[in-house]
């Protein structure tokens, strides 16, 4: 029970890698609160960790909106007295070229990936530092550090997160607050596979190439970043400090010939 009488939040944990996150959390102890714009998807959640033996609870909130980040502050603060994991999996993608993103987009996309990491954390670390003690991990992606066709924009925000996450490791180093990140490679979940449908003419085709990239030959799946997310939680990982955790099916550090 590596996280046995801890609190933790993971946005976006309605489904993909932030359900599964929460089901792992959750079997190791954790309360969890399960935050996601979609309802009936944070509540399956809920329900799914209860039916395994796991606490949770559920607050519908838009990491976009400062009010509602201190709406899910406050609901974390008032019904369990503290917060001990943060973890900011929310975000969305994008595919195309910087001259093919309209400015909205553009914003949309900023807002949920960079801003919906900053708001939790402008709202939640003071309760931290009173504490001096807390665990941040906030989701990169291995496009932070390489260039991928078409994602410029989602590169972006990526690296962005990123370069917070280092940032703020030197800011809250003294609080006793880690910051670490995960950059995970082309991981196979609902949304991955909904964006595949709606930009490639032929989403198998897609697949294949993306496989292709990926030295394990293989997409991977959200619980390989669970497992990854538990030991950045936990105190096993005591001495990483902003670090990047590479969960990439070796695309970063490896090429096939």
């Amino acid at each position: 029970m590596r996280l046995a009488g801890k609190i933790a939040i993971i946005t976006g944990s309605g489904s993909g890698i932030g359900r599964a996150s929460a089901l792992r959390f959750a079997s190791e102890g954790a309360h969890v609160i399960i935050n996601d714009i979609h309802q009936e998807h944070g509540e399956e959640t809920v329900e799914e960790i209860r039916k395994n033996g796991g606490s949770a609870s559920f607050f519908l909130a838009d990491v976009t909106n400062p009010v509602d980040v201190q709406a899910l502050t406050q609901f974390a603060i008032g019904n369990y007295g503290k917060i001990d994991i943060l973890f900011n999996n929310a975000g969305i993608s994008n595919v195309g070229r910087i001259d093919e993103v309209e400015p909205d987009v553009w914003d949309k996309v900023m807002s949920v990936n960079v801003k919906g990491v900053y708001l939790p954390c402008k709202y939640i670390v003071p309760y931290m530092m009173e504490e001096k003690s807390g665990c941040i991990i906030n989701m990169s992606s291995c496009a932070a550090e390489i260039g991928l066709l078409k994602r410029a924009l989602y590169s972006a925000t990526k690296g962005a997160v990123l370069s917070l996450t280092k940032a703020m490791q030197v800011d809250y180093a003294p609080y006793n607050i880690r910051v670490n990140a995960i950059l995970p490679g082309t991981i196979y979940t609902p949304f991955v596979e909904n964006y595949l449908k709606s930009a490639y003419d032929d989403p198998t085709e897609a697949i294949a190439g993306i496989k292709k990239r990926q030295l394990s030959g293989e997409l991977g799946k959200p619980e390989d970043v669970a497992n990854a997310a538990l030991f950045l939680a936990s105190d096993e990982s005591s001495f990483m400090m902003g670090s990047p955790l590479y969960i990439d099916g070796g695309v970063i550090f490896g090429k096939n010939a």
